[in-house]
């Protein structure tokens, strides 16, 4: 009786576990943050002896973004890019992206141009097998504490973009910010920029809150657009410039955020967007370009 009685509770397990899924948010939530994570373990893990093969490489890149692009179909989520035709430059350049949080890797596979690696906090190289991947991949780590190791790096970096022909992506806030306003810039970013004398592109995000808020504990299906700004020339700049420079594209892209924000009504925004690339839910990624634009700079 008492087998029977067990028995009987397991097999209600998964289906209170489906009921939690459909009717509790905050349960939905969790379940779907955990897959995301589980997803970018197992995929790490898969794709990792191919990486090793090829050695640390910017063109592991493409594993990664492979990797990452299928979630927004799991998840519903449907991406339009606009402005891509502001990426269509052979010269390598430095991207700076608001960061909100970390399902930003699922739009920012969607503009991440080829021979493009990221900088990233020195602390993700130590996470295990998802870290090696991206150390792999090329990813540029920087010591948030300390200032001098962050200036070398800088000073390297700017070196190898012109003799590798890099282009490099850096949420310039530092942290993730799912606030309705940008954090202060760090100038990091456009220190490099002005060393290695080379064009900004600015990259926008809209915000997050019709389907996702890690603070409200809710992720449903969605619409994220992604717009990508005119590029800022550095050409002539010095050092003394920066402060000027960072503040300058920061407001250009506080104001598109401002915009996109005043406008972001999930699938609804979507259909008053028609110029703006739509990477939608279905099967594989289409790229239909703003006005003009008939190519897209990522594979």
């Amino acid at each position: 009786m008492d087998m029977v009685l067990l028995h009987g509770l397991l097999l209600l397990l998964p289906l209170a576990a489906l009921l939690l899924y459909r009717y509790n948010a905050t349960f939905h939530y969790f379940c779907k943050m955990a897959f995301f994570h589980c997803w970018l373990v197992v995929m790490a893990t898969v794709l990792f002896p191919l990486a090793l093969l090829r050695g640390r490489s910017v063109e592991n890149m493409k594993l990664l973004r492979f990797a990452i692009r299928p979630l927004k179909h799991l998840y519903g989520i449907k991406m339009q890019v606009c402005g891509s035709e502001n990426l269509n430059t052979k010269e390598p350049y430095v991207m700076v992206c608001n960061h909100q949080a970390t399902i930003d890797l699922m739009g920012m596979v969607e503009f991440l141009p080829d021979r493009c690696v990221p900088i990233a906090k020195k602390e993700l190289v130590y996470m295990g097998i998802v870290g090696w991947a991206c150390w792999l991949s090329g990813f540029i780590f920087i010591n948030r504490h300390k200032t001098e190791d962050a200036i070398c790096v800088i000073s390297r970096t700017a070196r190898t973009m012109q003799r590798e022909n890099l282009r490099v992506l850096i949420f310039p806030e530092g942290t993730r910010n799912g606030d309705k306003s940008m954090l202060p810039f760090k100038r990091g970013a456009f220190h490099l920029a002005v060393q290695a004398q080379v064009p900004i592109i600015p990259i926008v995000i809209s915000p997050y809150w019709d389907f996702f808020s890690s603070k409200d504990k809710k992720f449903t299906s969605g619409t994220c657009t992604i717009r990508i700004l005119p590029r800022v020339e550095t050409q002539g700049l010095s050092p003394k410039d920066v402060p000027q420079l960072t503040e300058t594209v920061r407001q250009a892209m506080a104001d598109a955020f401002a915009e996109m924000s005043a406008g972001h009504r999930g699938d609804h925004h979507a259909e008053q967007l028609p110029h703006c690339t739509r990477a939608s839910a279905g099967r594989g990624t289409r790229s239909l370009q703003c006005d003009k634009d008939t190519s897209r700079a990522s594979n």
